[in-house]
């Protein structure tokens, strides 16, 4: 039953247009994560659903900050169930960008470390994720130009990343796999 819900929400999730679609999204999954408490996935996914709101609503800084503040309620919930799992820590450091960029120069320093310190653990568990190889290209192309450099010196590697996406295994039909359009979108950035 939980497998079955879990893949007709997921299904629901690569159909969703806007923050409507989402938000109904991210409450199919609250409800999941309620009644399959020791599950990890349903927690990750409505984070993740709600950090990608943040991204996609340009009203305001504090309504960006509202997303972020409940997918951290389940970030935390998460974590706690599956410490070491590499793709909630992929998620973290996703969190952390989204933090970020509400307002970087405020933000940047405190967001930019944490960010940094647990996508380097995620590294150090699972170095072939794709997800964390993404996160951590597309850290380097954003802050390239804080640091006086050119972020084109970054698409050997995002080819790279690209070519190998799908040489991982996800360890279930459940398991995250977002990330190959947005690399495909850096590469298309980069190669202007």
């Amino acid at each position: 039953m939980y497998e079955k819900k879990m893949a007709e929400t997921l299904q629901m999730f690569g159909e969703a247009q806007n923050l409507n679609d989402y938000q109904k999204v991210a409450n199919q999954f609250k409800m999941i994560s309620n009644v399959a408490n020791t599950e990890w996935l349903p927690l990750y996914y409505h984070a993740h659903i709600h950090i990608l709101m943040s991204f996609m609503d340009n009203s305001s800084a504090a309504k960006k900050d509202e997303y972020l503040a409940v997918a951290e309620v389940s970030l935390k919930k998460m974590l706690k169930l599956v410490p070491n799992e590499v793709e909630a820590l992929a998620l973290q450091a996703f969190y952390y960008t989204g933090k970020l960029v509400v307002d970087p120069m405020v933000r940047g320093m405190e967001y930019g470390m944490l960010f940094g310190q647990v996508i380097t653990k995620a590294a150090s568990i699972d170095p072939d994720n794709p997800r964390v190889r993404y996160l951590k290209l597309a850290n380097d192309v954003g802050s390239a130009p804080f640091f006086g450099k050119d972020p084109k010196v970054f698409l050997p590697d995002v080819q790279k990343l690209l070519e190998e996406w799908d040489n991982y295994k996800l360890k279930s039909p459940l398991h995250p796999r977002w990330g190959k359009e947005q690399v495909r979108t850096t590469i298309q950035q980069l190669s202007k």
